[in-house]
């Protein structure tokens, strides 16, 4: 496993956690060169493994690399014990139940925190441990619209939820952050401490230009406010493919931009002279240059554009974002083998480090792959593993 190269080599994370959040602090930890050890409910494992074939589709492979996978149930008292033995010598550990449910497993803070005073112990919930929403069932999309982030994204008028898991995975960046910060106050007092956020937090935090907007203006921005202010385009071409342009501020943008497309008069045209007044009638440059770009193919569009230094590229669907020479060129899309999964398609870390570069991913772990030998390095013997398997232990 990915546990010999990186920052965080000679790091110990168990993680108690599924879906998205918690798995994927965890995954950004083995990333970084940490040992990361899935704990994992005997029947089934991790809930997302039933999303695909044979436990290993693609929504459980995307937060689940370069992890070793445990099955333990911690409702038994041998399971809990278990858990604690492991957690006993841990660096960090990660769960993400609703608040309470890691107290009732005998796994809450104050309980490991006791038994290993250098923990970092990482909460991660739907709405914080407390307050007048905390037992409230809470997955992506309750975070993207209790948070405001989801009228950013929707028409109101016709609201239908877009796009990825935003707030899922946001909050497992700010968990492994929160992590980072942890593990690093440790050198300074010894001692670690709870880290905690949740989907509501995490989204918000994510949201300082959106409020900031909001509060400096008085109204909440809509979905188009920001491209507005960005002067950000978008147009189909004449052979059905799109793309897009980001102007920004710098009025040298500007005048590129209409004179790549052969519009120079809008350059005098009063509606248009400056950026406030480009703002203010963002929808009519959009409606006088939508007719301009059928008449050529989006390759040669982006031909034009970037012969005149046009911040601009294609609207790409997954797959021809796959094939990108740049793409191809940064090595961000990995594929790994697996003994009995085979070859398996990864994104990889997406950042670089000169002095303690990371070492190599791995596929993500059948369930309960590394059970036996994690249970004999915690001190189990042959015969007291083969008895939790018989009672259901593992």
């Amino acid at each position: 496993m990915n546990g010999s190269k990186g920052p965080l080599a000679g790091c110990r994370v168990v993680e108690a956690a599924r879906f998205v959040t918690g798995p994927y602090a965890g995954q950004l930890l083995a990333d970084l060169g940490a040992e990361v050890i899935k704990i994992e409910d005997p029947k089934g494992g991790d809930p997302f493994r039933g999303w695909g074939k044979n436990g290993y589709g693609p929504t459980f492979i995307a937060f689940n690399r370069s992890k070793r996978s445990l099955t333990l149930d911690l409702k038994q008292e041998s399971g809990r014990e278990a858990a604690l033995r492991l957690i006993r010598d841990a660096d960090v550990f990660i769960e993400n139940f609703r608040p309470g449910v890691a107290d009732k497993l005998g796994i809450g803070y104050d309980k490991v925190s006791s038994l290993n005073p250098r923990l970092v112990y990482c909460s991660i919930t739907g709405m914080g441990r407390d307050g007048p929403y905390a037992q409230r069932p809470s997955y992506d999309i309750v975070g993207q619209g209790l948070s405001g982030l989801l009228s950013l994204l929707v028409e109101l008028d016709d609201p239908r939820p877009v796009g990825p898991t935003f707030s899922d995975t946001l909050t497992g960046l700010f968990a492994a952050y929160g992590i980072l910060a942890a593990l690093q106050g440790r050198e300074h007092t010894g001692k670690g401490q709870r880290v905690e956020t949740s989907l509501l937090q995490a989204t918000m935090g994510f949201m300082h230009e959106p409020y900031a907007t909001y509060y400096g203006s008085g109204e909440p921005p809509n979905a188009f406010n920001r491209p507005r202010a960005s002067q950000v385009y978008a147009f189909k071409c004449g052979d059905g493919l799109p793309l897009a342009v980001h102007l920004s501020s710098p009025e040298k943008f500007w005048r590129a931009f209409i004179t790549s497309v052969g519009q120079i008069d809008m350059l005098d045209d009063p509606r248009f002279r400056t950026h406030a007044m480009r703002r203010e009638n963002w929808d009519a440059i959009h409606d006088r240059l939508k007719p301009i770009f059928r008449t050529k193919s989006r390759a040669d569009w982006l031909e034009v554009l970037h012969r005149h230094d046009v911040p601009s590229a294609p609207i790409y669907r997954l797959d021809e974002a796959a094939e990108d020479p740049q793409v191809r060129h940064l090595g961000i899309l990995q594929t790994v083998d697996h003994p009995r999964a085979g070859k398996v398609n990864l994104v990889g870390f997406p950042v670089g480090l000169s002095d303690t570069p990371l070492g190599p991913l791995s596929a993500p772990a059948m369930l309960g792959e590394h059970t036996d030998r994690i249970l004999a390095e915690i001190g189990y013997s042959i015969d007291e593993i083969d008895a939790m398997r018989v009672n259901g232990t593992i």
